[in-house]
Parts: C-alpha cells; sequence; structure tokens
C-alpha cells in the first residue's frame, strides 16, 4: 500500500506541475491551448535520448529539455498567437495533431509507436534518484519551485501585462503593452516549465511512448484546470488532486466490471465538469479573495 501512495504521489506531482503551467497561460493570459502535452513529451523525449545517450544528470537533462521546449513553443506558436479565442484553439490542435504525428513516425528519436525504454534514473550531484521515496520528494520539491516561480512572475509588472491582456487586448494594446511579445513569452514559459514535467515522466517511469502525450492528456490537463479554478494559485493543485484520485477511488469499487471502470472515469469526468458550470462555474477554489496571485 504504501509502495502504491507513493507513486500516486508522484504522479498527482507530475500532473498538478502540469496543470499548474497550463493555467500560466489559460488563467492568466487567456490563451487557451489544446497543445500543453506536446511541450510536456518534448520534455519527456528529450530527457529520454540525453539520458541514454548523454548524461543522466538533472543538471543535464533539464535545461536541455526546458531550452528545447521553449524554442519550439516560440516557432510553432507564433503564427497561432495573431489570432486569438476559439482560433487559437484551433490552431493549437493543429499542433497536437502534428506533435503526435511525428512522436509516432520519427522512429530514430522516438522510438515510434513502441517508444524508449530503459531510460536510467535521474541523477543530483552524482547520485541516481532511484528510490520512490527520494523520487516523491524531487518530484514535490519541483512542483513547490514552478508554483513559486509562476507565482512570482504573476505578480509581477509582466504578470500584470498578462491579466490585462486576458481582460482586454485592445485595451492592453492601447496601453503601450506588446501583446504579441507579452502572448510569446507567456507561452514559451509555460512550455518551458511544462518540460519539467515531462523530464521527471520519463526518469521516474523510465519509458515513454506518444500514448501519454496525445490530445486526451492536453484535454484531461484543461479539465484540472477548469475544475480547480482557472486563475486562481490553488486552483490547478486542487484539480490535479482531484482528477488523480478519482480512477483510484474506481479500482476499489468492486461492483464494477474491470473493463467498465474507464468508461465510468470518463462519464464522472464529464458529469462534474457539467455540474460545476452549473453551479461553481469559476472552479472549486474559485476568485475568491485571496486566490488571485
Amino acid at each position: 500500500m504504501t509502495a502504491y501512495l507513493v507513486n500516486l504521489g508522484v504522479l498527482v506531482c507530475i500532473n498538478a506541475l502540469l496543470a499548474v503551467t497550463l493555467n500560466f497561460v489559460m488563467g492568466y493570459a487567456g490563451i487557451y491551448s489544446v497543445a500543453h502535452a506536446v511541450f510536456f513529451g518534448i520534455g519527456a523525449y528529450t530527457a529520454a535520448v540525453v539520458a541514454t545517450q548523454l548524461s543522466a544528470s538533472l543538471f543535464v537533462t533539464l535545461p536541455l529539455a526546458v531550452l528545447l521546449a521553449a524554442a519550439l513553443s516560440v516557432a510553432l506558436a507564433l503564427p497561432a498567437l495573431r489570432v486569438r479565442g476559439e482560433y487559437f484553439v484551433a490552431a493549437s490542435l493543429g499542433l497536437q495533431v502534428i506533435a503526435v504525428t511525428v512522436f509516432s513516425e520519427w522512429k530514430s528519436v522516438t522510438g515510434g509507436i513502441g517508444g524508449l525504454t530503459g531510460i536510467p534514473p535521474a541523477e543530483l550531484f552524482g547520485h541516481a534518484v532511484a528510490a520512490p521515496a527520494h523520487f516523491l520528494l524531487l518530484a514535490l520539491a519541483c512542483l513547490a519551485l514552478v508554483t513559486a516561480l509562476t507565482t512570482a512572475l504573476l505578480r509581477s509588472a509582466f504578470g500584470r501585462s498578462l491579466q490585462a491582456l486576458r481582460d482586454s487586448e485592445s485595451a492592453a494594446q492601447a496601453a503601450g503593452k506588446n501583446v504579441a511579445a507579452v502572448k510569446t513569452l507567456a507561452v514559451a514559459v509555460s512550455a518551458a516549465l511544462a518540460a519539467v514535467a515531462g523530464v521527471l515522466y520519463a526518469h521516474y517511469i523510465a519509458f515513454v511512448n506518444v500514448e501519454s502525450f496525445t490530445l486526451d492528456t492536453s484535454v484531461l490537463l484543461m479539465a484540472m484546470v477548469i475544475i480547480g479554478g482557472t486563475g486562481t494559485l490553488l486552483g490547478p493543485l486542487v484539480g490535479a488532486l482531484l482528477l488523480m484520485l478519482l480512477p483510484s477511488l474506481f479500482s476499489y469499487m468492486s461492483f464494477l466490471p474491470p473493463t467498465e471502470i474507464g468508461a465510468v472515469q470518463q462519464i464522472a469526468y464529464g458529469a462534474t465538469m457539467v455540474l460545476l458550470m452549473i453551479f461553481r462555474p469559476g472552479g472549486l477554489v474559485g476568485r475568491g479573495k485571496g486566490t488571485r496571485a
């Protein structure tokens, strides 16, 4: 049971980290993307390739993954940033489809559908973080650092520019804000920090393939942010915890056939979203006093 709880804790931390980074652009910049799993995947594949070919040190895999995700986010999202609202959602969907195809077909790098195996444990200061309990501490530390960093950014002048852009692009532009530059930087920061979750995932699971970075994953991350509360500090954490614990709860329902658990989970997710939109449109945490950055 202890091993199971530790494993669940690591996965909650990784998904919470992804939800926090998605909320950075979705909740505070008003940029709705369904391609966040792409940058999660870039981080994971970068860590997998670097760890197996060069070094498993986090001081090597993390910077490379962060830089690559940030660079690709700018190169791929820049054309999409010329549009707004639902048009950006459509553009990000196209990016998600392209990325999944690349992950699946670039066999010499990603291993194709079969993925990459034999990824060594992460190394920190020359020591392998192999024990699950130690990795949980590492994941918690990364989640805390990323949350603190995004919170600091949101409370800075840059963060105020983001929120002004979310409330009204026209007003922000009239106030002298460079809308394109602010959007591009926000997407780059979000993608770079999402890659941190990918690095942790690759080292922890020791195997990566395209199935972990599909549209389903991006939609699940959006659900975490929306259910917890967009534009709040605690919302993504609460949403990630809830949606990661639900499958565990269903697995203990002995009256459910194993083949039906997945379908019941999807129904539960959908019902939760509908009920929240009716009774708590701001999410579980909402936009109450003290929750905004």
